[in-house]
């Protein structure tokens, strides 16, 4: 995508319209951070960790592929690129969130932990400049492996480098066990320790399972934008629409497995340390958002996807991908605002404009990136090869 084309244009408005949206809601929301500062923070928390986990959720997909292979990772793999590739303006976007670790976090307060016993012992780990060194050490980590696997990318591009493609695959394994360490922490810290003298050991892998299924619903549901148009229609065959589709099920499957373990391990033990996490969730309220992530999350994603005729539809996939990524962000919000909102379900103009603003300002970044490649790698091998293989069969059908 290096002219001028159709394509070229509609990205240049997407990415205008996006960015446009973002900084208008932004505006209104650091408008309104003067007159209340800690829904500001909570608001912006909240919406600043389900954007990250869209774009750090890119890293395992896009790795899988270069692990794996699978003619599904070519059709969205330049989104997943393009999505590393916007990372730094997610760094820039942690920012505010660290200057609100005090209206965030009840460790931040020297008088709280010196009140509790059960956090005295914490204190080594959860203090405020521990916490952003932390922060800053994980994104420069992401960073290094955005730049390489994307740097790699390219030079395939220019020249037919078998060892090109061996460096994407020795460094996907060792970049699968990074991305699972960095954001094992990531995870305690950014939202677990919002209520710190809770825990769980499966918590952290439930949030990157919801990740990886927010990045691939978000490049799915893009992908029905180009997948008609030159050069992705060489490579939009059925079957690999129906493996992008039986991934969906997959982490949809993993998701509620993990989900479910963690409350049945938790409530079955009973100890007064682990069940208020979910007596918050389960009352005043917050019992039917847990409902309906049941029915949305789960169920009725899990019986569509069990159709073979519409996960070999584009439309069909990209529109169900679409509304999974919507319910991603209610589970989000029921992950986060309990900590705060302990008196009942409450929704505030200020958790959908944070979410307008960060997301608008990423995605335009995002479709800035994406015009920036060609939406097939060039010299890829196996890439020529499924290309023959779809040619083939469509003579066959004919």
């Amino acid at each position: 995508m290096n002219g001028a084309g159709p394509a070229d244009f509609r990205l240049q408005r997407l990415e205008q319209r996006c960015f446009a949206i973002g900084v208008l809601a932004l505006a209104a929301c650091i408008a309104a951070a003067f007159r209340s500062p800690d829904q500001f923070f909570r608001s912006y928390l909240m919406a600043y960790v389900f954007w990250s986990g869209v774009c750090i959720g890119c890293f395992p997909v896009l790795m899988m592929h270069h692990l794996t292979g699978g003619g599904w990772g070519y059709l969205i793999r330049r989104l997943l690129e393009a999505a590393l590739r916007a990372l730094p303006v997610m760094a820039a976007l942690v920012l505010p969130a660290l200057l609100g670790i005090p209206h965030l976090y009840t460790w931040a307060h020297p008088q709280a932990m010196a009140g509790n016993a059960a956090l005295r012992h914490k204190r080594i780990y959860l203090n405020v400049p521990f916490f952003a060194l932390r922060t800053v050490f994980y994104f420069a980590i992401w960073a290094l492996l955005a730049h390489y696997l994307n740097k790699w990318s390219g030079e395939q591009d220019r020249a037919d480098a078998p060892e090109t493609r061996r460096r994407l695959y020795n460094l996907s394994g060792p970049g699968l066990v990074i991305y699972g360490l960095t954001m094992t922490f990531a995870s305690m810290d950014w939202v677990m320790s919002l209520e710190p003298e809770w825990f769980s050991t499966i918590y952290s892998a439930m949030f990157m399972v919801g990740q990886v299924l927010s990045s691939l619903a978000f490049a799915i549901a893009v992908l029905l934008l180009f997948i008609r148009q030159a050069p992705l229609r060489e490579i939009a065959a059925p079957k690999y629409l129906n493996d992008l589709g039986n991934m969906l099920l997959t982490f949809v499957i993993l998701w509620a497995y993990l989900a479910f373990s963690q409350f049945l391990i938790i409530w079955s033990g009973n100890l007064t340390d682990e069940i208020p996490w979910y007596l918050h969730r389960s009352r005043q309220g917050w019992q039917w958002i847990a409902m309906a992530l049941f029915v949305f999350h789960f169920a009725i994603p899990f019986l569509v996807l069990l159709s073979r005729d519409i996960k070999r539809q584009a439309e069909a996939l990209s529109a169900l991908a679409g509304a999974l990524f919507l319910v991603r962000l209610l589970d989000m919000f029921w992950m986060v605002n309990p900590a705060f909102d302990t008196a009942g379900v409450r929704f505030h103009w200020l958790d959908w404009a944070a979410t307008l603003g960060i997301g608008g300002i990423w995605v335009g970044a995002f479709f800035r990136r994406l015009g920036q490649k060609p939406l097939l790698p060039v010299h890829d091998p196996e890439l020529q090869a499924a290309i023959e293989r779809i040619g083939k069969a469509r003579v066959g059908e004919a």
